[in-house]
């Protein structure tokens, strides 16, 4: 029930902030944008009792620079700064979603298997960059960098593949890819051409991919050698 409970007051919150986006900037936009994530933070805390401590820590550090990674984009003095602060909170985020993907106990698939698997989000990051890269100018090296470590964190999200349960992997799977998608709807809109329904899009991808990865940990389990899970 509390799960549930959670889970509704999270969406409720991303829905009045979407909304809060079609009027002039209020209070409101920073107070629901603040809520959003911490209501995750609590929904994963209350449901990860049995989930083992190394990467129950990781990701709460993955929310909590996603928290604060929304609060700093919020904050209307010095845009260009606090954006910058907002970009640094969110690559710790994903280091530290990488870290708790890429250290998923098992063996997974082999290596050159694995890279095939891998291939489209390279191939997707290079797209990415050079759709970018002329319209950039100071913030190439930052974007850049950014673009690497969230295709990192993707790449993490699949590297999974063979080590936990199908339910756990394909929500994981589906969160971090619906992240990629609103880091490269915002990075899009804010130095190349302006996306269609920009603030609905790049936030409900968020939300939603956010709330399928912790879904995705919650409902984890390995699988043995033997094929067998545990």
């Amino acid at each position: 029930m509390r799960t549930k409970i959670l889970s509704a007051l999270y969406f409720l919150a991303a829905l009045i902030f979407i909304f809060a986006q079609l009027r002039p900037f209020s209070l409101t936009d920073v107070i629901s944008k603040a809520l959003i994530i911490l209501l995750l933070i609590v929904l994963f805390l209350v449901n990860a009792g049995r989930m083992e401590t190394g990467a129950k820590r990781m990701i709460f550090l993955a929310l909590l620079f996603s928290w604060l990674g929304d609060i700093a984009l919020e904050m209307d003095n010095n845009k260009d700064l606090m954006f910058m602060v907002g970009l640094a909170f969110f690559l710790l985020a994903h280091i530290f979603y990488f870290m708790v993907f890429i250290l998923t106990p098992g063996k997974g698939q082999p290596l050159k298997r694995l890279i095939m698997i891998i291939l489209p989000v390279i191939i997707y990051g290079i797209f990415l960059v050079a759709f970018l890269y002329n319209d950039l100018g100071d913030m190439r090296l930052p974007v850049i960098i950014y673009a690497i470590v969230i295709l990192s964190m993707l790449a993490g999200a699949i590297s999974r593949i063979g080590k936990v349960n199908s339910a756990s992997y394909y929500l994981v799977l589906a969160g971090a890819a619906l992240f990629v998608l609103s880091d490269s709807m915002l990075a899009i809109n804010k130095f190349s051409i302006a996306v269609p329904a920009a603030s609905v899009l790049i936030m409900s991808t968020y939300v939603i991919g956010q709330f399928l990865i912790v879904l995705g940990f919650l409902r984890q389990s390995y699988v043995a050698p033997s094929g067998l899970i545990y």
